[in-house]
């Protein structure tokens, strides 16, 4: 049995995001993707990058937030 992955590479998470790896460094960059650098490099833990994805799926109803689109 393969062990998930809990760190990830700006590649990994723009083929999750399905976004170039660009955009991925440039969040990262921007503070705008919870992310943190080994020397030159940006990584991404996981949990947290799937936490923003849901945290991003908010969507809202008359400028009132209407509810989680994604729920545990």
């Amino acid at each position: 049995m393969k062990k998930e992955k809990e760190i990830l590479t700006s590649k990994e998470v723009a083929e999750y995001l399905n976004i170039h790896p660009l955009t991925v460094h440039k969040y990262a960059r921007e503070g705008k993707i919870p992310a943190f650098k080994i020397g030159t490099d940006w990584r991404f833990h996981k949990k947290y990058i799937e936490r923003w994805i849901r945290e991003k799926s908010v969507y809202h109803s008359g400028g009132k937030e209407s509810g989680n689109l994604f729920r545990d």
